[in-house]
Formats: structure tokens, sequence, C-alpha cells
């Protein structure tokens, strides 16, 4: 069998791939405990500047393996709690990841998983053949993947109700609308979108770019007034960089900057 989650680094791009096309990438326990184990690679390797998030085959992610769910019986819930759990912590190390998450859509992505992966996303580049839907509700279960914070703040809580309790199917348009999605683009150029996404990015200030997603992320739970001297001391500490005195120094001298990642 193949591994069921792919992981390569080249030019501080790491790219990250679901690789059970024939399923969907549907997610199991055996995908989403080596799910974990590649972000834990990127968490501990300094050399991933940027991660391009992708899934084989013809859907991105269609959610947990409903064949896998349905065969398991009576031990349905047990095998739930330990997948749930997974995705759970799946989804924390997305968010937490110093490097920006980039993540490319083709087919569906669907269910708790497929969602939730999307939502905890920095950004998300869908082709115009992609299809975005929750559907938990219509197996009799709920979403997850932290989907029932993130959804909301990416559409709105009124939308957000909507997508999960009605399990309309989006196309890349309405989910571009809504703001699940940071850019569509022809299904033929999606990975030539992402990789130069992935590049531009790997190419800037490292230092800059984690300490802002970590605050922005940060921010969903807390107020303005909590922000703010977060805020103060990371740009403080940025400001002593070299990352920081180049990016000064190209503005003024008027070049491109070279970023260094100290």
């Amino acid at each position: 069998m193949s591994d069921p989650v792919l992981l390569s680094l080249d030019s501080g791009i790491a790219e990250l791939r679901l690789n059970r096309p024939d399923a969907s990438n549907g997610l199991d326990v055996t995908l989403l405990k080596a799910l974990h184990g590649a972000l834990m690679s990127c968490h501990a390797n300094p050399d991933v500047r940027v991660v391009l998030f992708t899934g084989a085959g013809k859907n991105f992610c269609a959610g947990g393996d409903i064949k896998d769910f349905a065969s398991k019986g009576e031990a349905l819930p047990d095998y739930l709690r330990e997948a749930t759990s997974w995705l759970g912590i799946c989804t924390q190390a997305l968010i937490s990841l110093p490097a920006p998450v980039v993540t490319l859509v083709q087919g569906f992505a669907a269910g708790g998983g497929g969602i939730g992966l999307v939502c905890a996303s920095d950004l998300v580049i869908a082709a115009e053949s992609a299809r975005f839907l929750s559907g938990a509700t219509r197996v009799g279960m709920a979403p997850d993947g932290g989907s029932t914070v993130t959804l909301a703040q990416l559409i709105g809580h009124r939308k957000a109700l909507e997508f999960v309790l009605t399990n309309p199917v989006y196309t890349a348009t309405e989910a571009l609308d809504a703001g699940l999605v940071t850019k569509v683009v022809p299904a033929e150029r999606l990975a030539e979108e992402g990789e130069a996404l992935a590049r531009e990015l790997a190419a800037g200030p490292s230092l800059a770019l984690a300490a802002t997603k970590r605050l922005m992320w940060d921010g969903l739970g807390r107020s303005v007034e909590q922000a703010l001297p977060d805020e103060s001391r990371t740009v403080s500490q940025l400001s002593g960089t070299e990352d920081a005195r180049e990016g000064l120094a190209a503005v003024i001298e008027k070049r491109a900057p070279e970023y260094k990642g100290r």
C-alpha cells in the first residue's frame, strides 16, 4: 500500500499531500495519524517556510471515510472518538504551524474533515470545478475539525448555520463570495497558481509572516484590548531582526528585498 500522506521539501516549500485518491482522500485513523506526523515534521524543520497542502486524485478531501465508518458497527462511537481526536490535533497543528499554509482544492472538500482542513488553512485556492459541502448532519452527525468555530469566523454566523444545517453544495464561486476561499482559478492552472503563491511566501520575511499568522489566529479568541499588547511586543521584537532591517533598506533603496529568515 502507498503512504496515505506524502511530504516533500524543496526550496523552503513543503508539499503535503493527502494520498488516498481511490477513497477521495477520506479520513480514517491511519491517514490522520500520518497527517499529524507530517505536520509535526514541518513544525520541527526550520527550513519549512511555507506548506502547500494538496489532495491526490479528483477530490481534495471528501471528509470522513464513510465506508470505514460503516464497517465498525457498534464499535463506531469508540472509533470516531479516536478519529475526531486525531482530526482535532491535526487542525490545531495546521493553525499553530509558523509557516503559512496554502491549500489547493479540486473536486470536493466535504464533511467535517474536508471543510475543517480548508477552514484551518491560511490561504485557499480553489479550482473553478471545486465544490464545498458540510454534509455531517445528512448522516446524523455534526461538523468537526474545528469548523464549528472557524467556519463562522470566515463566512459569518448566519451563513455558517445555513451551510451546516441545510447542506447546500457551494460552487467555487459561491465559496469565494462567502469568504470560504481566497481565490478561484481554472482547474488546469490550480497547481501553477498554488506553486507561484508558495514561492512568493517562501521568499518573504518568514519571521514576520509567522508572527502575523499567530496574531491573526490568536485574535479569534480575544478582544482588541487583549491583542494590543501582543501586537506591540511582536512588532518591537521583529524590528530587531535582520529581515526588518533588510526590508526597510530595500524600500529606501528602491530594490527588491532579500530575506534570510533571521
